[in-house]
């Protein structure tokens, strides 16, 4: 608890920073290359015992815990796939429902030197946790981890991906993406890679509000560049969870995000009609690094 005092009082002075690269920043005492991988572990494990402590936590975990069990009670999609993906039942014929969720961590910054990706990295240690999911089940990557980082990750018990799929990841049973202060596009990759009935409502995303993202932006350009955000902010279910004050850096205008069957199924049937990959060739600012494509 040494400097925690300090970094509340960094966090208060940077009061609504939205986005990933205004994040909280903090002089690294050593290099990346150089970077103390044991007291890096223990501090992120000494910051998930801090905010395991408050208040807005247990609210956290008792939303969670009801948005989880109905994904894990979901039925899995139906045996086609135009992607190459079978038999997405598994090969149990004993009909049981799926229990297990897992999860997706992308986009969570330099958690060695940024305050707010700590405490990020930290929340997604205490869902694991709450919602029983393995480490080795959580995926994280982000282009920024450094080499050091990703030894940190891998000695926390989480696995680290090894490429940038730029959010476009292919659900194929109950999954929870922790998308904290992501880009847009990365969200809208997602949306696009799973468009479908069968497919959505296998996913649980805490994240930013998709209506904050639309109140944030020219409904024009959202319009043009998000459309699967726009489509889906009339069927999702969001709800905002709490953040207190001197976290407003770390956890602010985040939701949980589902997508019910029944809401799913009010659009018309051309909606989920060979869907386009996103291009964004009119967006200046991306907000997302894209993967280097080999010439």
């Amino acid at each position: 608890m040494s400097d925690t005092g300090e970094e509340w009082q960094v966090a208060r002075r940077r009061k609504g920073a939205a986005r990933k690269s205004q994040s909280l920043q903090v002089p690294s005492v050593c290099s990346q290359e150089q970077l103390d991988i044991g007291k890096t572990v223990k501090r992120i494990r000494d910051t998930v015992s801090e905010l395991r402590c408050e208040e807005f936590w247990h609210k956290w975990k008792i939303l969670l815990s009801s948005e989880a069990g109905s994904a894990a009670l979901s039925k899995p999609p139906v045996n086609r796939d135009n992607e190459g993906h079978a038999d997405l039942q598994g090969s149990s014929k004993e009909g049981k429902l799926w229990q297990q969720l897992e999860c997706v961590c992308y986009g969570l910054g330099s958690f060695s030197s940024c305050v707010s990706a700590r405490f990020q990295l930290a929340m997604l240690l205490l869902l694991l946790e709450a919602e029983q999911i393995p480490l080795k089940d959580c995926s994280v990557y982000d282009p920024a981890f450094s080499t050091g980082e990703r030894t940190v990750l891998s000695e926390l018990g989480l696995t680290v991906l090894k490429e940038n799929e730029e959010g476009k990841c292919l659900v194929t049973k109950p999954t929870l993406f922790y998308l904290m202060h992501c880009g847009k596009a990365l969200y809208n990759n997602l949306l696009w890679k799973n468009w479908s009935v069968q497919r959505l409502p296998l996913m649980i995303i805490i994240g930013n509000s998709f209506n904050g993202m639309m109140d944030r932006t020219l409904e024009r350009e959202f319009k043009r560049d998000y459309s699967y955000i726009t489509q889906a902010v009339s069927v999702c279910e969001e709800r905002q969870l709490p953040c207190p004050s001197r976290l407003i850096d770390v956890f602010s205008d985040t939701a949980v995000i589902t997508f019910p069957t029944g809401s799913l199924n009010r659009l018309p049937q051309s909606t989920w009609a060979q869907p386009p990959e996103p291009q964004y060739q009119h967006c200046s600012d991306l907000e997302i690094i894209q993967r280097e494509t080999q010439s």
